[in-house]
């Protein structure tokens, strides 16, 4: 069943990417998968990859005509976030603006919430 996307919004830059990405795909079920997982300097890192199965843990939604897929651990860190694609001078790529972050490390790929700080580690990509 397809809920809404009440947990993840993508703007229409991160979306047209994702069509453009996946434009060639086959399987109807070609998705984002979106997940969060420890590490980082802040405790906290972001995930994304192209998935064309959910598992059955998955919450699975439609947004801006997009299927993504997020597991059920990874829900309550990212209620109410927005994907966009930026594509600048110093670089292009999928960015989360995530309302539970409280703060996030320098290098920008990693967040912690006001309740889980997680496990901090360097900031090496």
């Amino acid at each position: 069943m397809i809920e809404s996307p009440a947990i993840v919004s993508l703007t229409d830059a991160a979306a047209n990417k994702l069509r453009e990405l996946t434009k060639d795909e086959p399987n109807p079920n070609i998705g984002l998968r979106v997940y969060v997982y420890s590490g980082g300097c802040s405790g906290f890192r972001y995930g994304m990859m192209l998935e064309d199965t959910p598992t059955p843990d998955d919450r699975v939604m439609e947004a801006n005509g997009i299927r993504v897929y997020v597991d059920e651990s990874s829900v309550r860190y990212l209620q109410g976030s927005e994907i966009d694609y930026v594509d600048t001078l110093m670089g292009a790529g999928f960015t989360v603006n995530n309302p539970n972050a409280v703060a996030a490390c320098g290098c920008g790929s990693s967040f912690r919430t006001a309740d889980e700080a997680g496990a901090p580690r360097s900031c090496a990509h």
